[in-house]
């Protein structure tokens, strides 16, 4: 007989080995845990346990002749998948009439191919529709399969979790550290690390599996982990999402990584809002198209989604908060010292929204019946909440108890725990308690701890608690502010019911069993799966390089050595020698309000120096404010460095700069102090505006009134100003136009493109076609005027030595750096308003101008030291660089980073969120 030459698939050895420990498993467990055999799927290396033997028999006897022809019973076994826990523990029910009336069972029983996919949406949906009344979520939940496998298996390879991690304090890290070490547990052939985000200028003691630390504010941090996911042959990116921990407004910084990335994306989404804020829902609008596939904690999150931002139930997967095993609960009261209490308790991190006010407001009443009550409040206050506002909650809490008396039956650990403490302090509890007031909290941990782990539990109503609770699986009590007393009569009732709070325990322990971790990991390793297959499939054929007008514009790094150099505790200074500041030319209002403006901007961006920046926030609004003349309205621009005002009232120009510095510190800054302050100072100096003559005057004043009305829509004074002054410059447009003159004066000389810009942005504001016109129709003419002679068409701004008039010839030199500066802010906002290309590459070329894209190919812009010169003469540069060209080149930057960052955001939708959000 020839010989026959056999290969062994390479994973055939521990696929085998597989088959053997499931089997040796399966012997230990032959009886059934309800007294009878089983029989178990001989489907080849993991065996599982399917159905109950002895009913298998009876059905092969009664079938025999049905079956005859077909594959074996084992094998339509596995086709029939595994019954839920609660069949298992329990009786064993007739096989056919269950799943033939219950929709949800049906779903459970469909086979399965690899890799599994988890529930999405639209399967949820549709078996609630179907399911019997009162039962929606229970039928909906991934039934874990009898845990019979030692190691489970997965095509993936490298998996990155991005997220806090501990020990940062907060329940985001205490997430991501648990589902990352699960998912170690489980599949110990699958690499996974974490990606950690730090506060800015913190750092921790992270354990080997963070491998990157990002800065929350700087974006740069950012692009290179992305840099180092995409050369790791990282298989799939794990993000935890929560607003809060990413930087930039509304978390916007996260973005900037996930748009570079080159593998799937599966983010879990942990608070979901419905009434969302316009840069909360352009962030999660492209969040949603970034990943291919989204986590949800809720069938509510879900439904948000759906409704809110329009992503399809398909790609959404419902996996429970995963949680640990507790502890034996006699044991926890005696290490605990609480054997003879009757147990209250609050987990979380202290913040003014957790209500826990009013447990302590009910305490009274509940230690009237029950003297032995102990109420204990386990966690430190908020990070954030304690560096922007100490203690001042926990004091009060303090003080409420003191006063009511309750002093005595009421634990304030305050501490961080970790899991190992916590579990033993929620072991020990007869009531867990979450008087949460904010009512679109998308999830809670502690919460699922709590019912997961069989505790019973009363909630306030707020989304995620209504749906976790429902089927008796907890007490949900009307907000304080409807019914103060139902906290405590929730309360009362429990604990004189031993009957109805050990019911709910037991309802919420069967519903947790696919809430713990491993199951919970399992889950979402099949989501990874799925949505690595989805990410080839849709990738399948597509030429995946990119060309250099395809690229992300490489910008400098955002260098305030410069700007810190020339500010002192006044203010920033006018001029400098080279880089060294010149006292003797003192201080302008000009140049501190540009310098407010740019903090502001900086804010907004993000940058890793946020204590630097405000510092110096801090110092240019005192300048503005010392600068304002209460008697007259008005600011005065010049000052000695010896701090003496050298002139009476200062220029329209400066108010106007002053006031747009001002509008910009209500909207973008994160000082409730600065805000304060600015607002004020905003609202006394625009009254003088009116009498105004200067366009640029007009023009600042306008881009300030536009930021004010961002956060102060109703200002109706406000905006009846801004309308005036934008009808002002339009008409002033009307009157000089003319076909091969279209401008607003005779002469086109400094800063001319805010003229443009004010006009298009209170246009589009306005929704006055006319206005927004004839500023496109202006900055068009001026981009074309600005055009250097030579063929390679570099921007040449209208110099300042003759400026340009009509009929006559334009000025080469000096080419300054605040016309760049304004070219750049003009063309990127006609970029928003039009959607057309040529104002992104306009303005990419006005800036080019400041790195040496100019017709004497020499920088401006001094990486060294983060400067900028003073000016491009015919000859070379002015190596000067004062306060007007740092603050021109960098607000610039800054603007040029805000647009690539945002640059897929369409304006119309814009405007129509706006619409729907007033």
């Amino acid at each position: 007989m020839a010989t026959r030459k056999i290969i062994v698939d390479t994973n055939a050895p521990g696929q085998i080995e597989d088959g053997l420990n499931s089997s040796s498993n399966a012997v230990g467990v032959t009886l059934g845990p309800c007294g009878r055999n089983v029989v178990f799927d001989r489907s080849w290396s993991t065996p599982t346990i399917v159905r109950d033997g002895v009913t298998v028999a009876k059905e092969r006897g009664n079938n025999r002749r049905a079956t005859k022809g077909t594959k074996d019973s084992s094998e339509r076994g596995h086709a029939q998948l595994a019954w839920t826990e609660e069949e298992w523990k329990g009786p064993m029910p007739k096989v056919s009439s269950r799943a033939d009336r219950d929709p949800g069972l049906q779903m459970l029983k469909k086979p399965r191919s690899e890799p599994a996919p988890t529930n999405s949406v639209s399967e949820v949906s549709s078996i609630i529709s179907e399911s019997r009344a009162g039962r929606e979520v229970e039928r909906f939940r991934l039934v874990p399969s009898p845990a019979v496998q030692t190691r489970q298996r997965t095509s993936l390879r490298k998996i990155a979790v991005l997220g806090n991690h501990l020990p940062r304090r907060c329940g985001i890290a205490t997430f991501t550290t648990d589902l990352s070490q699960a998912i170690s547990d489980e599949f110990s052939a699958l690499e996974c690390f974490v990606l950690a985000m730090n506060d800015a200028g913190r750092h921790y003691a992270y354990p080997a599996q963070v491998r990157v630390e990002i800065a929350t504010t700087d974006v740069t941090s950012y692009r290179r982990a992305a840099e180092f996911l995409n050369v790791s042959m990282v298989d799939l990116v794990s993000v935890q999402h929560e607003y809060g921990i990413f930087g930039g407004k509304a978390g916007s910084h996260v973005l900037a990584m996930l748009r570079d990335l080159r593998m799937p994306i599966v983010t879990t989404l942990h608070t979901i809002l419905a009434k969302p804020n316009l840069e909360q829902r352009i962030v999660m609008d492209e969040l949603t198209q970034l990943s291919e596939r989204l986590v949800v904690m809720s069938v509510f999150g879900a439904s948000i989604l759906r409704e809110v931002h329009n992503v399809p139930d398909a790609k959404v997967d419902l996996i429970p908060h995963g949680i640990p095993s507790l502890p034996n609960a006699q044991q926890s009261r005696i290490k605990l010292g609480l054997e003879d209490k009757s147990v209250i308790l609050t987990f979380g991190l202290l913040s003014p929204d957790k209500g826990i006010e009013h447990v302590i407001d009910a305490l009274p009443a509940i230690l009237e019946r029950f003297p032995n009550t102990l109420y204990i409040v386990l966690g430190a206050t908020h990070p954030h909440v304690k560096e922007q506002h100490g203690e001042t909650y926990r004091a009060m809490l303090e003080e409420r108890a003191e006063r009511l008396r309750v002093e005595s039956n009421v634990v304030f650990h305050n501490r961080f725990v970790n899991q190992k403490q916590l579990t033993e302090f929620l072991s020990a509890a007869d009531i867990y308690i979450t008087p949460y007031l904010n009512p679109e909290q998308s999830t809670s941990g502690t919460l699922a701890y709590a019912v997961g782990s069989g505790k019973a539990v009363i909630s306030t109503p707020y989304s995620y608690a209504s749906e976790l609770l429902a089927g008796g699986r907890g007490v949900i009590v009307p907000w304080p502010r409807d019914d103060p007393q139902g906290i405590t009569h929730a309360i009362i009732d429990l604990l004189e019911d031993n009957n109805r709070r050990n019911a709910i325990c037991e309802l919420g322990a069967t519903y947790g069993s696919s809430m713990l971790w491993p199951e919970v990991a399992r889950t979402y390793v099949r989501s990874f799966e799925r949505a690595r297959i989805e990410h080839s499939n849709r990738l399948r054929g597509v030429y995946q390089i990119r060309t250099l007008a395809e690229q992300p514009l490489e910008l400098p790094e955002v260098n305030l050595e410069h700007l810190i150099r020339l500010s002192d505790y006044t203010g920033i200074l006018q001029h400098a020698a080279f880089s060294v500041p010149r006292y003797e030319h003192g201080y302008c209002l000009d140049d501190n309000a540009r310098a407010l403006l740019l903090t502001s901007l900086l804010e907004e961006a993000g940058v890793d120096q946020t204590k630097t920046v405000c510092s110096l926030a801090s110092r240019y609004l005192a300048f503005v404010r010392y600068a304002f003349d209460a008697r007259n309205g008005r600011f005065i621009n010049f000052m000695s460095y010896s701090r003496q005002w050298i002139e009476g009232v200062g220029s329209e120009d400066c108010h106007g700069r002053a006031l747009w510095g001002l509008g910009s510190v209500v909207v973008h800054s994160e000082d409730p102090g600065q805000r304060k302050l600015a607002d004020s100072l905003f609202l006394a100096a625009i009254e003088s505006v009116d009498d105004f003559a200067s366009p640029r005057a007009w023009a600042y004043a306008l881009l300030g009134i536009d930021e004010y009305l961002q956060t102060c829509p109703g200002a109706r004074k406000v905006r009846a100003v801004g309308e005036r002054l934008a009808e002002r410059l339009l008409d002033l447009y009307q009157q000089a136009c003319v076909e091969e003159w279209p401008w607003f004066e005779e002469r086109a000389t400094y800063c001319n493109a805010r003229l443009s810009q004010a006009l298009i942005l209170f246009g589009w504001r306005m929704e006055h076609e006319e206005m927004k016109a004839a500023g496109l129709r202006s900055l068009e003419w001026l981009s074309e005027v600005q055009y250097s002679p030579c063929e390679d068409g570099y921007f040449a701004p209208i110099g300042s030595n003759g400026f340009y008039e009509r009929d006559g010839t334009k000025a080469e030199f000096d080419q300054q750096p605040v016309e760049a500066c304004t070219m750049v802010s003009a063309c990127l906002l006609a970029q928003r308003v039009t959607g057309k290309k040529r104002w992104a590459l306009d303005a990419r070329r006005a800036f080019n101008w400041f790195l040496g894209q100019n017709q004497l190919q020499q920088s401006l812009y001094d990486p060294t030291t983060g400067g900028c010169r003073d000016g491009l003469h015919s000859d070379r540069p002015n190596d000067n660089q004062g306060a007007e060209s740092t603050v021109s080149f960098l607000l610039a930057l800054v603007e040029m980073r805000l647009a690539t960052r945002s640059a897929r955001s369409d304006p119309n939708k814009i405007t129509k969120l706006k619409e729907n959000i007033s």
